[in-house]
């Protein structure tokens, strides 16, 4: 047993020592993998750009190249897939390049040799190639000798000039832009037959060359309108602007679908002319496309205005009462300072485009010393378009005032002629542009008590202005005003002037600004106001929260003579609303040192 035990652990000892020798060695063309070559890619990546005085190019590699946009994500990156990525640069640097018109440029990326983490791209663009021609024909109507100003506007219009340097953005841009011009000119069916940049690299020139097949000229043509139920065609058709037969303009649709909104009757209105479908006469139809707004609308509100306090309102709309072509409007408002009822009717608009107007008021304003107790009649005409509006009227006013322990009864009766001009960016969120209002009327007025009768003229002005000033958006408003009368004709307190207020004087009362008798504030025969105004967003995140720093000025007197300006000044805060800039200021009053807060909504003339 002492011999065979030895012999036994010999045995296996033999055995896994020639295991271990036999084992079968790997092949060697099958090497070990490579696990650095697999390990994320950690690098930094410098864009140097010859001649880039204002960074643009750097700029457009930094953002489409796509080893800087890797970079730029942080996603992980192998060495192999960075190695593919440098090798690929050089060659999408030249190709980013030429679409900014250097096609010479030539790009190489190297590794810091201190660091091979850190890639720099090195990019040598050339010169940039500049138009050497342009050629711009024109086909079919727009061949013809009636459409020559469209042709010259076209050309007019084109933005790379000879000279100029070429951009494959400006090339499309520009294409894209005549082809709208031509399709809202007159021509629907335009589409370019043949557009061409012939680029020579050597001499860093381009040849373009463009062929613009119009098409016939569009004619308007009868309408299609759909939708109508209980509105009459004729309400629709008399409001076109435009008669059968007269060259297309895409303007003139706009303006009929705007005239068309106009009117309430409806609550969306699309117009388009179909120009792929040709009458016998030549001419296309129009679609008009309908959804009428509801026969009757009720609306009830409330709530709380600076100048006149809280309030309550009900408005009721019918806009065919009676199956007439007409629209009546009535509205009951109660408030801690104003009173009133006013019953409106409206015909829908005639083929002049003018409205026909009656309606009759009553008021009660208690905002200032005077209590003034109105009761109108007016007639009139109104004439609206897309900027501009005419209203002519006739008013017979009968006005009761109490001051104190005087009461006054007058009448007044006045022709009237309003104009009303907007040239805005926008209508609701004006940021440039001017609006104006005039007013002029000439009337006579019987007195009551110790007041004569006589005539009176009656004059008034309203200007705003817009405009942006770098990061800050300035705004002015100006208003003059003046009755012109013997000083003993009694003209009613309504048709007088008073200042302060929201939209005249901030940190002074509405209606609170004008000459004193008997110590108590009355209406003056003549107003002066003005306000200054920037304004910014606080921040880009929020564009629509502006703050605004203001001085306003102004009065109202009983001559020029004694006219003398209050100042009032503050800051507020504006709320860029869907409705309208909503306005909180905080105004304080030169004249008293008190503080006063103000707020409203819309924009006002």
């Amino acid at each position: 047993m002492r011999l065979l035990l030895p012999a036994l652990l010999m045995a296996l000892l033999s055995t896994v020592l020639s295991g271990c020798a036999t084992k079968t060695p790997r092949p060697p063309d099958h090497p070990a993998p490579d696990v650095a070559a697999d390990a994320p890619a950690v690098y930094s990546l410098d864009i140097g750009v010859d001649d880039d005085r204002d960074g643009s190019l750097r700029a457009l590699l930094q953002q489409h190249l796509d080893i800087a946009r890797y970079r730029a994500s942080e996603a992980a990156l192998s060495r192999a897939e960075l190695a593919r990525l440098a090798a690929a640069a050089p060659a999408q640097a030249q190709a980013l390049l030429e679409t900014e018109g250097y096609f010479n440029a030539t790009a190489s990326v190297e590794r810091d040799p201190e660091d091979a983490s850190r890639l720099r791209l090195h990019v040598v663009p050339g010169l940039r190639t500049r138009v050497a021609g342009v050629v711009i024909d024109f086909q079919d109507g727009l061949a013809a000798d009636d459409a020559k100003p469209l042709r010259d506007a076209l050309r007019g219009a084109w933005p790379l000039p000879e000279g100029a340097s070429f951009t494959q953005s400006q090339w499309a841009a520009g294409k894209n832009d005549l082809l709208v011009r031509a399709r809202t000119g007159g021509f629907p069916l335009a589409r370019w037959g043949e557009t061409a940049a012939r680029v020579d690299p050597d001499a860093q020139t381009a040849e373009l060359h463009l062929s613009l097949a119009s098409g016939p000229r569009a004619r308007m043509g009868a309408l299609r309108i759909e939708g109508l139920q209980r509105q009459s065609r004729t309400s629709v058709e008399r409001l076109t602007g435009f008669d059968r037969g007269a060259p297309y303009t895409e303007q003139q649709l706009a303006d009929f679908q705007e005239r068309l909104a106009k009117t309430q009757l409806f609550d969306a209105v699309r117009v388009q002319l179909q120009p792929e479908t040709v009458e016998a006469d030549g001419t296309s139809p129009i679609l008009v496309s309908l959804t009428e707004s509801p026969l009757q609308q009720a609306t009830v509100a409330v709530g709380y205005h600076a100048n006149t306090g809280q309030s309550i309102s009900v408005e009721h709309l019918h806009r065919r009462p009676f199956d007439l072509p007409v629209r009546a409007r009535t509205k009951l408002q109660l408030s801690r300072e104003l009173r009133s009822a006013e019953l409106e009717l409206s015909s829908h608009p005639q083929p002049d485009l003018k409205r026909n107007l009656a309606s009759m008021q009553f008021e009660q304003d208690r905002s200032g010393d005077t209590i003034a107790t109105n009761l109108g009649l007016r007639l009139g005409r109104l004439y609206e378009s897309t900027q501009d509006e005419r209203l002519s009227y006739v008013e017979l006013l009968r006005a009761r005032e109490t001051a104190g322990a005087e009461t006054h009864t007058n009448l007044a009766v006045s022709i009237n002629q309003q104009w009303i001009r907007r040239r805005l960016d926008s209508s609701l969120l004006p940021t440039e542009g001017h609006q104006g209002l005039a007013l002029v009327g000439l009337g006579y007025a019987r007195g009551g008590g110790s007041d004569d009768s006589g005539p009176f003229g009656r004059l008034q002005v309203k200007l705003g202005v817009y405009k942006p000033l770098g990061g800050w958006y300035a705004s002015a408003r100006a208003e003059v005003a003046q009755v012109i009368a013997h000083d003993r004709v009694g003209v009613p307190e309504k048709l007088l002037f008073l200042a302060g207020g929201d939209e005249s004087v901030r940190g002074y009362a509405y209606r609170s600004l004008g000459p004193e008798k008997n110590g108590l504030t009355v209406g003056g025969r003549v107003l002066a106001t003005g306000s200054l105004e920037l304004a910014r967003p606080f921040t880009m995140s929020m564009p629509s929260l502006w703050g605004a720093v203001f001085v306003d000025a102004g009065n109202a007197a009983s001559r020029w003579q004694d006219f003398s300006a209050k100042v009032g000044y503050g800051a507020g805060v504006r709320w860029r609303s869907p409705v309208g800039p909503l306005r909180v200021d905080m105004a304080r009053a030169q004249d008293t040192g008190k503080w006063r807060l103000h707020f409203s909504v819309g924009i006002t003339l």
